[in-house]
C-alpha cells in the first residue's frame, strides 16, 4: 500500500527562531509556577496551621484526608469524559494524571495557570492536538460548573443560608438565584437530549454537545464532588453545623472566590466563612477548620502535583529528541 506523502511543518514553527522562543517561553513558564509557588507558601501562617491541626483528634484529620483523597481521584477522572468523547488514545491513568496536576495547581495558582496554560502544555507534549485538548478540557471544566449549577440551584434554592443585612443580594435574592441555576443546569440536559444543531465554535475549534447519557454523568460528578469537599470542611469543623448549611456557605466562597481572581481564594474563603457562620461556631474555630482544609486539600496535593509535573517535564525533555530521530526516520523513507 502506498503511503501518504509526510506534511512537513509550515508558517511559524518553519522559522529558524521559532525553537529559541520555545526555550524562550518553557523558561519564562517554569519562572512563574516557581514564583508563584513561593508566593503561596509565604502567604501562609504556618504556625497557625501546625497550631490548628494539633488541636484535632487523628481520626478526624484522616476522615478528612480520606475525603479529599476521594475528591481529588474523581476530579481526576474529568478529562475520561473527554477522552471517551473525542476519543484519544491516551492511557487512562496517563489523563487522570494530567488532571490532577492541572486541577492542583488550578486550586493553588489560579485557573489561567493551572486549568488552562498547565493542561494545554502537558496534553500538547504528549501529542494531542489543540482542537482535541480544547474539547477535553471544554467537557471538564463543564462537568465542574454544571454540577456547580444542578448543586447550588437545589441548595440555594431549598436550603438558602442566612445572609448578612449588608449583603445586597439577600437571603431571597439567593433563593431566586438557586432556582435559576438549577433551571439552567436542567437546560443543559435538555439541550443535550433533544437539539438536532449540536455542534458550534469555540476559540476556533468546533465543539459537539455530548450525549444525554454523558451529560448526566458530567452534572453526576460534577456534584458530587462539590459534596465531598464540602464533607472534609464539615467534618474538620466536627459535624457542629448543618451539612447543607456548610455546603451552601462553600458554594457561595468558590463563586467569591472565582470573581475576586484571587490565587486559591487565600481570604475569600475565610471571610464568606466568618461572615456566614460566625453566630453559630466561634471564629477560631472556623480559621482553625479553614487551615486544616487548606493544608489537606491545597497545600499537601500541591506537592505532590510539583513532583509529578517536574517527572512528566523531565520525561518529555529526554523522549523529544527520540521522537524528532523517529520522524526524521520516516520522512526519509518516505522520499
Amino acid at each position: 500500500m502506498k503511503r501518504e506523502p509526510a506534511r512537513h511543518p509550515s508558517g511559524i514553527t518553519t522559522k529558524v527562531w521559532w525553537p529559541w522562543l520555545k526555550r524562550f517561553a518553557s523558561a519564562a513558564f517554569f519562572m512563574l509556577v516557581a514564583w508563584l509557588l513561593v508566593t503561596q507558601a509565604r502567604a501562609i501562617e504556618w504556625g497557625e496551621v501546625l497550631a490548628a491541626l494539633a488541636n484535632y483528634p487523628v481520626h478526624t484529620l484522616l476522615i478528612a484526608a480520606a475525603l479529599a483523597l476521594l475528591s481529588l481521584t474523581l476530579y481526576s477522572s474529568f478529562d475520561l469524559l473527554g477522552r471517551h468523547y473525542t476519543g484519544h488514545t491516551l492511557r487512562a491513568r496517563t489523563v487522570m494524571r494530567v488532571t490532577f496536576i492541572s486541577y492542583v495547581f488550578n486550586l493553588n495558582l489560579g485557573s489561567l495557570v493551572g486549568g488552562v496554560a498547565l493542561r494545554y502544555r502537558l496534553y500538547a507534549r504528549l501529542g494531542l492536538g489543540a482542537g482535541v485538548i480544547t474539547r477535553v478540557m471544554t467537557l471538564s471544566m463543564l462537568a465542574n460548573w454544571i454540577g456547580y449549577l444542578l448543586l447550588a440551584g437545589v441548595i440555594f434554592g431549598f436550603h438558602a443560608p442566612a445572609l448578612p443585612p449588608s449583603w445586597k443580594i439577600g437571603s431571597g435574592g439567593l433563593q431566586i438565584l438557586g432556582f435559576v441555576l438549577l433551571a439552567l443546569a436542567l437546560l443543559y440536559l435538555l439541550l443535550c437530549a433533544v437539539l438536532r444543531q449540536r455542534s458550534f465554535m469555540l476559540w476556533g475549534h468546533e465543539l459537539n454537545l455530548p450525549s444525554l447519557r454523558l451529560a448526566a454523568l458530567q452534572l453526576g460528578m460534577g456534584a458530587a464532588n462539590w459534596l465531598i469537599m464540602s464533607g472534609i470542611v464539615f467534618v474538620l469543623l466536627q459535624q457542629k453545623i448543618a451539612f447543607p448549611t456548610v455546603v451552601s456557605v462553600l458554594l457561595v466562597a468558590a463563586v467569591a472566590g472565582v470573581i475576586t481572581h484571587v490565587p486559591a481564594g487565600l481570604g475569600v474563603l475565610e471571610a464568606v466563612f466568618i461572615a456566614l457562620l460566625s453566630h453559630q461556631v466561634p471564629r477560631h474555630e472556623l480559621l482553625a477548620a479553614l487551615l486544616a482544609y487548606r493544608l489537606i486539600y491545597y497545600l499537601t496535593p500541591l506537592t505532590l502535583a510539583a513532583v509529578l509535573y517536574l517527572v512528566a517535564e523531565t520525561r518529555a525533555k529526554k523522549s523529544a529528541p527520540a521522537r524528532r530521530q523517529g520522524s526524521a526516520a520516516a520522512d526519509k523513507e518516505l522520499e
